[in-house]
């Protein structure tokens, strides 16, 4: 039986908000003075995006938060997106997310931990906004598999959820070394991603 979220799904699109406000706010000068989000098509052509990173998901779905590793890959399918005096694109973003969680869901005082995996699947919304820089948003959900058994036969204990499910909504950034390299950002919730990106 999948787990449904508990945390609303409405503190994550504000959050979301706020940081794009806030990207936006503290983008260099040369970056908003750069004329590259009026021209659509003007921005890298490329079949795939393949996306290593690091992985903080801070949402408790065990104990506190999770320390990992993982990957994304983005299939663009529309090269001019919803908005046609724009320069953005629209993609199709599937994942993997291993994460390990210290501590103890339910019990005190012992050695807990957890590992799990999270598949994520999200819709890409591109904006190429200046030579180097591009910005995303992703909604979308994730999968989860936890694997871990602490209750053992302890009266009155209820294991964390093992099997779920999660909505995602984040928002990046690209610092574009090169037309096929760049530094990739993400935040949102349930994890916070920072790696790579090769086009």
């Amino acid at each position: 039986m999948l787990y449904a979220p508990a945390t609303s799904p409405r503190f994550a699109a504000a959050a979301a908000i706020a940081v794009t406000l806030a990207t936006v706010a503290l983008a260099p000068r040369d970056a908003r003075a750069d004329d590259t989000i009026s021209t659509p098509g003007d921005h890298p052509s490329y079949r795939i995006e393949l996306e290593p990173h690091l992985t903080l998901g801070w949402d408790n779905v065990y104990a506190s938060s999770g320390v990992g590793l993982g990957g994304r890959f983005s299939i663009p399918v529309v090269q001019n997106g919803f908005i046609p005096s724009l320069n953005n694109s629209i993609a199709v973003s599937f994942g993997v997310e291993f994460l390990h969680y210290a501590g103890c869901y339910r019990l005190s005082n012992q050695a807990c931990g957890a590992n799990y995996l999270f598949f994520p699947v999200a819709m890409q919304w591109n904006f190429f906004v200046a030579r180097q820089w591009s910005v995303f948003g992703e909604p979308g959900f994730a999968i989860f598999q936890g694997f871990f058994h602490e209750c053992g036969n302890t009266p009155g204990c209820v294991d964390a959820p093992s099997l779920g499910w999660r909505p995602t909504l984040a928002v990046g950034g690209r610092y574009h070394l090169s037309e096929h390299v760049a530094l990739t950002a993400r935040v949102g919730y349930p994890a916070i991603t920072l790696g790579a990106s090769f086009m």
